[in-house]
């Protein structure tokens, strides 16, 4: 079986992600999507909330599950026979970093990490900047599932 993670944060959840997502899914047989958990970093939803709504996000990819990490992504992806890692790129400055772990992933674990350009319309698409917008207002609902706006509204407007 050709099994791939697509790894992040996903805090939240995106369109730009779920079009990365759903293009590795024709791509392998089975893609795994990552919530990395680290404890150090301050996230606006918890890893059960990011994977809930990353659960309903995907819920029409047969092939596509949702798990989450602590720790290094090449543990992950050998606790779970992971032979790639899919991630998107939108621009030259994404490539720079990504490229840095590919290798090193790859030296650690012999993991091959596989590029995907972002599609146009998501180039500028970020968690942080949704959630910024988002925090002042601005109209992020053609950035985000419905149900990811809802639950981003809510969580906003405790703050």
């Amino acid at each position: 079986m050709r099994r791939a993670a697509c790894p992040g944060s996903f805090d939240p959840v995106t369109n730009g992600h779920l079009d990365i997502i759903a293009r590795a899914a024709t791509l392998f047989d089975e893609v795994v999507v990552a919530v990395g958990v680290n404890k150090s970093k301050h996230r606006l939803f918890s890893p059960e909330e990011r994977m809930a709504m990353l659960t309903e996000a995907c819920a029409d990819f047969d092939n596509v599950r949702i798990d989450s990490f602590d720790g290094l992504l090449t543990d992950f992806c050998k606790q779970h026979d992971v032979r790639a890692i899919v991630k998107g790129l939108r621009a030259v400055s994404d490539f720079d970093y990504e490229l840095q772990m590919a290798q090193m992933n790859s030296s650690l674990a012999g993991i091959e990490t596989v590029f995907v350009p972002t599609s146009p319309e998501y180039s500028f698409l970020a968690s942080s900047l949704v959630k910024e917008v988002a925090m002042f207002g601005g109209d992020v609902s053609k950035l985000v599932p419905a149900h990811v706006l809802a639950r981003l509204n809510e969580r906003l407007a405790g703050k």
